[in-house]
């Protein structure tokens, strides 16, 4: 099975992190990897940095940019990766848009992160209609899950298709902005909460954009499976360093 599939049947909240994979620095992708499964965190999304983050808000795109510049390519991410399962256990996908994908070659993309033990990929412009009719069978044959996403406007309709081609989770947009932390969520955010809640959905949901403080995790929690913290993380990463790790997710634990 999966490692997602076993991690969603685990009686818990999930907390998953996403940082830019070579940000702070070059060579930082595997402590941090290393340094959040110690510290508890149950899941973590690794950014592929790319030069157009149309989705991401100014600390995800800062990062995303800065870690290009330190060298960062798809290339060096899976040469980096390529011993990660002989220390860590917890699931680990890879979230970035579709182009640095198709320039590497799907097939040869996702093949590559089955031989490194990668359980699933986040591709926010890689429309779901698509996915399914072209690409569905590649993930299959490697064991991958490919997480789609859902926003405030997602029909119901649409929503039920994404619930149907999917066997993960479904990623949960908090909000139609850009990512980006928020101290609270307000009413229309509970009522959207609430609302997937109730269509009974096959497949998990878990929060993703806005969720920066206990307050917001905890909000996020109350009717979806998990929620995943990014941008928060990321100032953390420049402001603290990774040295601070343990100390950033204790506030969510």
């Amino acid at each position: 099975m999966n490692r997602i599939q076993q991690k969603l049947q685990e009686n818990k909240k999930i907390l998953s992190i996403y940082f830019s994979a070579g940000y702070p620095y070059l060579n930082d992708t595997v402590e941090i990897i290393q340094d959040l499964e110690k510290s508890g965190v149950d899941m973590i999304e690794i950014g592929l940095p790319f030069s157009d983050p149309l989705a991401d808000g100014p600390s995800i795109q800062a990062s995303s940019t800065k870690a290009l510049e330190n060298g960062m390519t798809t290339k060096l991410l899976f040469e980096q990766l390529k011993d990660i399962r002989k220390t860590v256990q917890i699931p680990l996908l890879i979230m970035g848009y579709f182009n640095p994908i198709l320039q590497f070659g799907v097939a040869a993309f996702c093949q590559k992160c089955a031989e490194i033990g990668i359980d699933g990929l986040i591709i926010p412009d890689l429309p779901a209609a698509i996915y399914e009719q072209e690409y569905k069978a590649i993930f299959e044959q490697n064991n991958l899950k490919n997480i789609l996403l859902i926003t405030p406007q997602t029909s119901a309709n649409r929503i039920r298709e994404i619930d149907k081609i999917s066997n993960g989770f479904i990623y949960m947009v908090s909000s139609s902005s850009v990512t980006g932390s928020q101290s609270s969520f307000g009413e229309n955010h509970e009522n959207y909460f609430e609302r997937i809640a109730k269509m009974n959905l096959k497949n998990p949901q878990i929060v993703g954009f806005g969720i920066s403080n206990k307050e917001t995790f905890l909000q996020a929690l109350k009717h979806q499976k998990g929620a995943i913290i990014g941008s928060a993380f990321v100032k953390h990463l420049k402001e603290k360093g990774t040295a601070t790790i343990p100390d950033f997710i204790r506030n969510f634990n």
